[in-house]
């Protein structure tokens, strides 16, 4: 009989990572809380508002997201590659200055060229915080955690984007002062977070791998890592947002009111957050490509029977399919990629992971919209239905392009997968 397992067994963090991981997820939930709220709950409804004070044409809110999506898009590959250099603490902190000089000019912002300059220098500004809590994040996991503890955070800083927008609605309809302050107030609280943020990397490297004097080295390492799974990370994005963005404007076609949606979609949701302890655990444990495939299966079936506009009753049978997929995708993508980037030049992956990302979210409401034009209200669902399902036979077909000479040889040995990942001084914090 085994004895129990002791408190810091249990964790899931390296010791002494734990304050960094905090203070890089407060700093993030910040940002996202700011920035949701700034353009969907504030600049978007109100910017044409008579009792507000910019007095623009609605289409400049808009705009300005986009502007800022653009940005932020545009930098997370280079803020990677600074991150990788810098460390977390530099870079963060000079995207955090970034941020709160553009929630500062806002204050005295007139016309609609000054608000799409502010919206690409908050942009710029925040295009470290993914990255850098990510990095971090995997860095700090103990080997065979890495898909469940990413899951854990990049999933417990979502609720905080829509808190922000029905925040800043709530707050923003007779007041221009109130949300323009509490941005500027979160934004300075988040600058000071960054004094938490350690210096350097969670990890120790090895010479032979250090980003900075060897940069042919870099990329002749990264790239038979990096570039399959780009396609992947691209699709990843495009299906979730492709049929996420126009899930309310179809509800009437499907029959449903607006409470019978959000029910369908709370029991999804509690599938999916229920199941997450389990299907991550697969993923950590040397499965992720098999967590992926089995998740892009469930949601692509889920997906496709949109077509056949099913009733309230099967929607409810639907959603716990999606969700089940859905359970298996998010940690089984974290894992897949802690797995599989070379851990040295992770943070300058990352970022361009993330660019990829963030350009298939952008452009999933766009394809919906063709879909959608297209096919009906099915149109987006059965399009990320179709797209899911090749994604699923994509990594069944090219398997052998995401495993690594680390996940083969823990393999060989009989060793978990994502324990060849670390490299040494992996257990030591700075």
């Amino acid at each position: 009989m085994s004895a129990p397992r002791s408190l810091h067994d249990r964790v899931p963090l390296k010791p002494g990572t734990a304050p960094a991981i905090l203070a890089a997820f407060i700093t993030l939930g910040c940002a996202e809380f700011v920035r949701s709220g700034l353009y969907s709950g504030y600049l978007i409804p109100f910017i044409d508002a008579k009792n507000h004070m910019f007095h623009l044409p609605a289409a400049v809110g808009g705009l300005a997201w986009t502007t800022h999506l653009v940005a932020d898009t545009l930098m997370r590959g280079p803020a990677g590659l600074l991150l990788q250099r810098h460390g977390p603490r530099k870079v963060v902190m000079a995207g955090a200055v970034l941020c709160l000089a553009a929630l500062s000019l806002l204050l005295v912002a007139k016309s609609a060229w000054m608000i799409l300059l502010i919206a690409a220098l908050h942009g710029i500004g925040f295009s470290p915080f993914w990255p850098a809590a990510m990095n971090l994040t995997a860095d700090a996991a103990k080997p065979g955690y890495e898909g469940r503890v990413l899951t854990v955070v990049s999933t417990s800083v979502m609720p905080l984007s829509a808190l922000g927008t029905f925040t800043y609605a709530l707050v923003a309809k007779n007041s221009d002062t109130v949300p323009l302050l509490t941005s500027v107030s979160l934004g300075g609280l988040a600058l000071a977070l960054t004094l938490l943020l350690p210096l350097r990397r969670l990890i120790q490297t090895t010479g032979g791998t250090d980003p900075v004097p060897g940069r042919p080295r870099l990329q002749k390492a990264l790239m038979p890592a990096l570039l399959p799974l780009l396609p992947a990370a691209l699709m990843q994005t495009l299906t979730q947002s492709l049929a996420g963005a126009y899930i309310i404007r179809v509800m009437g076609d499907f029959g449903l009111e607006l409470w019978q949606l959000v029910a369908v979609l709370v029991v999804g949701g509690v599938v999916a957050f229920a199941s997450m302890p389990f299907t991550g655990r697969i993923a950590d444990r040397g499965r992720a490509q098999l967590a992926l495939t089995v998740g892009f299966l469930l949601v692509g079936l889920g997906m496709l029977s949109f077509l056949l506009h099913p009733p309230l009753a099967a929607l409810f049978l639907i959603a716990p399919v999606v969700g089940l997929g859905y359970a298996f995708l998010t940690p089984g993508w974290a894992a897949l990629v802690a797995q599989m980037l070379p851990e040295s030049q992770r943070p300058a992956a990352w970022g361009v992971i993330m660019t990829v990302e963030s350009a298939g979210q952008a452009g999933g409401p766009a394809v919906g919209a063709v879909a959608l034009q297209a096919a009906g209200a099915g149109g987006p669902f059965g399009l990320a239905g179709v797209l899911a399902l090749l994604t699923a036979a994509g990594y069944l077909v090219f398997r052998r392009h995401f495993q690594t000479p680390h996940l083969i040889a823990a393999r060989t040995s009989g060793g978990v997968a994502s324990e060849a990942v670390p490299g040494p001084g992996a257990g030591q914090a700075d």
